[in-house]
């Protein structure tokens, strides 16, 4: 697989996430004191907006190491894994392209 297809597909991703970014801030606004809603439903709607806060910690992450691997890509250290150094398999690499471990050093 040619570079230039490794790129759209982390473009593609870093757009994904993007807009799974701007969902998530809107999911975690404030549970408002105003609404006429009871106690367990305002508790749901608080463990709700914990449960997006993490969501959106994890897609900010992962939006960083796709910025991180687009800047690699074509470079000698683009999919090769940080740890042992050897390549990590075009398939890891299409289904994670923020991945800089290989599957073994990953677990």
């Amino acid at each position: 697989m040619k570079d230039q297809e490794i790129t759209e597909k982390i473009k593609e991703e870093i757009a994904k996430t993007e807009q799974l970014i701007a969902e998530y801030k809107d999911l975690s606004k404030p549970v408002s004191l105003d609404n006429s809603i009871g106690r367990i439903s305002r508790m749901d709607a608080i463990n709700n907006k914990s449960i997006t806060e993490s969501a959106l910690r994890q897609s900010e992450e992962k939006l960083s190491k796709l910025n991180q691997a687009l800047d690699k890509v074509g470079t000698k250290d683009f999919g090769i894994c940080i740890k042992c150094k050897q390549p990590i398999p075009l398939g890891r690499i299409l289904l994670m392209p923020e991945s800089s471990r290989c599957v073994n050093c990953a677990r």
